[in-house]
């Protein structure tokens, strides 16, 4: 990316100033959702929309571009101690300098996914809708919580093995003692496996 006022080049994935006057710096990180629109406007039903600007609609990636980029070629080489095809897609975290990436496909197998990722407890849950990916430090006053999915539920609920607490999608507890209380959410970014791995060489694959 290139901003208007230095003319210095920007990074997508760290934000960081790679050339130019700005060089170094590194933009803030904000909280943000790669979530599907189903899922967001059951969250936010008075949630606006922007809608395509007709001005500059022939800028716009179409909307088969994944399948366009499918054949080009990747700058990181896939390791032969990994199969993990390069643009397979994966959900990665980063918490206290250690990377982890879980892939999609495992997700959907297995949701949600109790680890750790450095010395954080974390939490990583799939909609059902199997495209919308958040994740959740686990950790509820000091105390590291278990969660799994509640069977046969209309929504997607998950239960936690110490209370019995029933906690929806945005990490919420809904019903049971913890009622009331929010985990805290944590950045994770949906990213092709060759590019996560570029920015996060060290980074590890969940292995169910």
């Amino acid at each position: 990316m290139k901003d208007d006022q230095t003319g210095s080049w920007w990074q997508q994935v760290t934000g960081e100033a790679i050339q130019g006057p700005l060089k170094g710096s590194r933009l803030d990180l904000v909280d943000h959702d790669e979530i599907s629109f189903s899922t967001w406007k059951r969250e936010n039903p008075l949630g606006r929309v922007l809608r395509p600007d007709a001005n500059v609609e022939q800028f716009y990636e179409p909307a088969d571009w994944e399948e366009q980029y499918a054949n080009l070629r990747v700058v990181t080489p896939r390791s032969q101690s990994n199969s993990t095809a390069p643009r397979t897609l994966v959900y990665g975290l980063t918490m206290d300098s250690v990377s982890k990436a879980y892939t999609n496909q495992s997700l959907q197998k297995q949701s949600p996914v109790i680890d750790h990722v450095g010395q954080r407890p974390v939490l990583i849950v799939m909609q059902k809708d199997k495209k919308s990916v958040r994740a959740f430090d686990r950790s509820v006053d000091g105390r590291e919580l278990e969660f799994f999915a509640k069977p046969q539920a209309p929504e997607l609920t998950l239960l936690d093995s110490e209370t019995g607490s029933e906690w929806d999608f945005t990490g919420k507890a809904i019903s049971g003692p913890l009622k009331g209380r929010q985990l805290n959410k944590l950045p994770i970014l949906a990213d092709y496996w060759f590019d996560w791995k570029t920015y996060h060489p060290e980074s590890g694959l969940y292995d169910q």
